[in-house]
C-alpha cells in the first residue's frame, strides 16, 4: 500500500498525519481518500500540491506502486 503523507490544513481534514492507502493510479487514491476522509479533505486536495516520491504530479491516470509516497502539500501562508 502506498503511503500517504498529510501536511497543515490536510493533516487536520484527514485527521492523522500519514496513512496506507491501496490504489493503482492517481485518480483512484484521491478519490479512496475522498471516501475515507469526506468532503472537507476533497476541498483541500482541490487546493493542494501532491507530490509523488518528491515530484509533483497531476496525472490522475499516473500509476501509483504499492510502496510508493506522496506527500498532499496544501498552501502555506507566510515565508
Amino acid at each position: 500500500m502506498a503511503t500517504v503523507r498529510y501536511f497543515a490544513a490536510a493533516a487536520e481534514a484527514a485527521g492523522t498525519e500519514s496513512e496506507q492507502v491501496h490504489a493503482d493510479d492517481l485518480g483512484s487514491l484521491l478519490d479512496r481518500l475522498v471516501e475515507l476522509h469526506g468532503a472537507e479533505l476533497g476541498r483541500v486536495l482541490g487546493l493542494s500540491s501532491v507530490l509523488h516520491e518528491g515530484q509533483y504530479v497531476s496525472d490522475r491516470s499516473l500509476a501509483i506502486a504499492h510502496d510508493a509516497v506522496l506527500d498532499v502539500l496544501p498552501p502555506f501562508a507566510g515565508g
